[in-house]
């Protein structure tokens, strides 16, 4: 039997590549030319969280629902890829098991349109950031990759930043592997609502444990976002928190 021989690749077919490649980060530098992220801190726990996704490789927030969680690490994720040179994406990941009762192989549609809907709490906040174009645009040319769990296994995921949303939601065994994915010249937001947890087995909630094991180590920031001042998306929604947190504790 003989050898299949490797297909050499033609000068043309290299210098095409190239062009590709050129034309992309051509696009991607117009575009980020258009983009300014104007976002200021509204108490001192989100400075916190801001200050922490700036100074280390791995933050870890815990906040109420509205506390600027999600946007604010967005916020950061879009400065961090525009100063450049050396993040050149912002991977988005999220639990799915907030949609109860249902598995995501028997939504209708590709995995792209399947993970849409999961990925709002994302999406809506890029989208008031920059505008739905924007958004549509960094999607199209890879600077915006969504990246459901199950697909996290085996990748070495540099020169990104990567945020987890939902982490109450992911087991200790899944939030291993997804902290182990981070690469060289990366960052990693992990974010979750403690009181909001969907996991079949509350035991399983991996987000209590980082926050308490990684908060002394080197490199990690844990942020809380637990003040009522925190909530900034409507003040009610500290309300609602109360009034439940007394029908749990009785």
């Amino acid at each position: 039997m003989s050898r299949r021989r490797k297909k050499e690749v033609s000068e043309e077919e290299i210098i095409e590549m190239e062009e590709f490649l050129n034309r992309n980060n051509i696009e991607e530098e117009k575009l980020f030319q258009t983009i300014s992220i104007n976002v200021k801190c509204k108490s001192p726990n989100q400075k916190k969280l801001v200050n922490s996704i700036k100074q280390n490789e791995i933050t870890i927030c815990s906040g109420f629902a509205g506390s600027g969680k999600t946007f604010l690490s967005c916020a950061e994720a879009l400065k961090l890829i525009k100063s450049r040179p050396k993040y050149k994406r912002i991977v988005l990941v999220k639990s799915i098991t907030s949609l109860k009762n249902e598995e995501i192989g028997h939504l209708p549609g590709t995995l792209k349109e399947k993970m849409a809907p999961i990925m709002e709490s994302f999406t809506d906040n890029i989208r008031k950031l920059i505008g739905r174009t924007r958004l549509q645009k960094l999607v199209e040319l890879g600077v915006i990759e969504i990246l459901p769990i199950a697909f996290a296994r085996g990748r070495s995921i540099d020169n990104s930043i990567i945020l987890i949303d939902e982490a109450q939601n992911i087991s200790l065994d899944n939030i291993r592997t997804l902290m182990t994915r981070i690469g060289n010249d990366s960052k990693m937001v992990i974010m979750g609502d403690v009181k909001q947890k969907d996991i079949r087995n509350k035991k399983d909630s991996s987000l209590e444990v980082v926050l308490e094991k990684f908060k002394e180590i080197e490199g990690f920031g844990c942020v809380e976002l637990r003040d009522p001042e925190d909530v900034v998306r409507n003040p009610i929604i500290k309300k609602v928190e109360d009034v439940f947190d007394s029908l749990e504790n009785g």
